[in-house]
């Protein structure tokens, strides 16, 4: 989950790489580095940590100016952040320089093998050694580099993306991938690779990406692709439809701030266009009224916050449309063996559409014979190409590493899903379908709403942040609700927390209850207020300080809280999309009372593209 990026064309190198690098650098942030082709040959420099690091580092050495390079920032894998384990990687004698995201599988063998040939290794990365292979199999030629790669790529065993220079031609990069995502930027006399679509859009918004196997040459005006056997391959460009302004704080403190802040208008994006007449419509998105009425079985499969999206659609499909509906640990998914039959549909949930676990996932439930939608937001993903249908959050780049406006999404997105099931295996009348796409279409409002409590969080957040654990409570879909909660707190602002189903308190969880515990506790369904507040009662008994997230006409009594949260009127089985927005509020304060790193939270990337 590391990222790179390159730039070949008449520009100085130098701001353009760095620039495309503080744009990945959500990807991982331990190291960083840049190779370039200056008049003193190939010019390494590598530094650990922030990619700020790297610039003071470069400009400390008197800069650099090339037309041609590559950079990388790293979350570590093998060997610990340091100077000798940042990318780039050279080769041999120094000719050739590698970047790398992902995992070599078969690193120490082919490291053995490099060793016997006299090849002496610097660090403890599984990325030296293709920087090494590369030009142990390179001759030298001219136009021969991508053919070397080609070679190399089918010795590795794993996941990557790759970019290659060699001094053989200083105007030259070659990319290639297999399992994590690589796109090429298509400039005017120049051009681009990258991780993301963030790292080339202030220099172009043209792009094409390659497949697994592919490998590129990419020149300052050409480029051309070839697929595993050296063929040519013609790829048809893309371009960006979204504006650079929504991958910049525009005037916010974090990123994470600015994009709770627009979860209104990423929520309106997934909802709206797909309620037409009171009623869900899917259009060319591979989930037709047939392929519904036969769902035997739903597998819902995410990791992290689209598990947890997963677990409040799994909910509400099984309430609303009587279908059995499993959600899934991506990574567990993968292992358990799980049964799996031709009618079943298996919906993966992935904002980046890159996740290794659940990509993973995704092709083992194909390779079963199960129908398989993807809910992601980045465009033309891995996910979303291989996927049999594909809904589209079109919630704009999320760049913070603790996902909020993506989440929010998703949960839209289920709930269309559940209410269209519903329709068309008919647990639900049309006034239903109706009245449940009327309240949907009404859910961007009434997060606006939720986001006025910002005030409050802040203040709670004060009163707070000094806690060293975190408890969240909740039952059904307030339990899912709590483990949102819980994890966006754990990410941002490093206070242990621990979401429980409320009624799991007496089976052990009571025990570390304290005086002066803070307990998050939501009552959002009518027919469990009782339970839950008498689950209340029960810690705050015991000391704890209790925050509560209620629903609309919640009457229990609440004398034993500190805090009471209630949501506007809306129907229950849509109230996670509320009461998570107070709660995404609260960890974000909570982390700056705390002075965190909010964007970039410590051992996260925002993409997890290896196992």
């Amino acid at each position: 989950m590391c990222g790179i990026v390159g730039f070949t064309g008449k520009d100085n190198a130098l701001p353009i790489l760095l620039k495309g690098l503080y744009s990945l650098e959500y990807r991982g942030y331990d190291s960083a580095g840049i190779a370039a082709f200056t008049k003193d040959g190939l010019t390494v420099v590598k530094s650990r940590g922030r990619i700020a690091n790297l610039e003071d580092k470069i400009h400390a050495e008197g800069g650099i100016t090339a037309c041609c390079g590559i950079g990388h920032t790293r979350w570590a894998t093998h060997g610990e952040p340091s100077d000798r384990n940042s990318h780039p990687h050279l080769g041999g004698k120094g000719k050739v320089a590698v970047v790398h995201n992902g995992i070599i599988e078969n690193y120490l063998e082919l490291r053995s093998q490099l060793e016997k040939h006299g090849y002496v290794f610097q660090s403890e990365t599984d990325t030296e050694t293709v920087a090494h292979l590369v030009d142990y199999l390179h001759t030298g030629k001219h136009d021969d580099l991508a053919m070397t790669v080609l070679k190399a790529i089918g010795m590795l065993r794993g996941s990557y993306a790759l970019g290659v220079v060699s001094m053989d031609d200083t105007s030259e990069i070659v990319a290639a991938r297999r399992d994590n995502p690589l796109v090429i930027g298509l400039g005017d006399g120049e051009n681009m690779i990258a991780s993301d679509i963030t790292a080339i859009i202030s220099r172009t918004r043209k792009y094409i990406i390659l497949d697994d196997g592919e490998v590129a040459i990419v020149r300052p005006d050409s480029v051309t692709v070839m697929n595993s056997f050296g063929d040519i391959v013609e790829k048809q460009p893309q371009e960006v439809n979204w504006d650079l302004s929504a991958a910049e704080k525009g005037g916010y403190e974090h990123f994470m701030i600015k994009e709770i802040m627009e979860q209104p208008q990423a929520v309106s994006n997934t909802i709206h266009p797909r309620i037409k007449d009171g009623k869900v419509v899917f259009e060319d998105e591979g989930l037709t009224d047939e392929r519904l009425a036969n769902a035997h079985h739903i597998h819902i499969i995410g990791c992290g916050s689209a598990l947890h999206a997963g677990m409040v659609g799994r909910s509400i499909i099984e309430k609303l449309s009587r279908v059995r509906c499993t959600a899934w640990v991506a990574s567990e998914f993968r292992y358990e063996n799980p049964i799996i039959e031709p009618d079943d549909l298996c919906i993966v949930i992935s904002q980046s559409g890159e996740t290794a676990d659940t990509l993973a996932a995704m092709r083992q439930a194909k390779q079963a014979g199960a129908y398989t939608a993807a809910i992601v937001n980045v465009v033309s993903s891995t996910i979303a190409r291989e996927a049999d249908g594909v809904l589209y959050l079109w919630a704009g780049p999320e760049i913070a590493v603790a996902t909020t406006k993506a989440y929010s999404a998703q949960l839209g997105a289920l709930y269309l899903f559940a209410v269209k099931l519903a329709s068309v295996r008919g647990t639900i009348t049309a006034a239903q379908e109706k009245t449940y796409c009327d309240a949907l279409y009404a859910v961007p409002k009434q997060i606006e709403k939720m986001l006025e409590t910002k005030g409050q969080m802040q203040y709670l957040a004060t009163r707070y942040a000094n806690r060293s654990s975190v408890f969240y409570l909740g039952r059904t879909l307030d339990y899912a609700a709590a483990m949102e909660a819980s994890l966006k707190l754990k990410e941002v602002s490093y206070v242990h927390s621990e979401a429980y189903a409320a009624g799991e308190l007496k089976h052990g969880t009571i025990s570390l209850i304290e005086h002066g515990t803070l307990v998050v506790a939501l009552a959002t369904q009518p027919e469990l207020y009782e339970k839950t507040i008498s689950n209340i009662r029960e810690v705050a008994s015991r000391g704890a300080e209790v925050i509560l997230i209620a629903g609309d006409g919640f009457e229990g009594d609440t004398s034993c809280c500190n805090y009471v949260l209630h949501l506007p009127k809306i129907p229950p089985e849509l109230s996670a999309s509320l009461s998570i927005v107070p709660l995404q509020l609260l960890a974000y304060y909570i982390a700056v009372e705390r002075s965190c790193d909010v964007d970039k939270p410590r051992n996260l990337a925002k993409s997890v593209t290896v196992e």
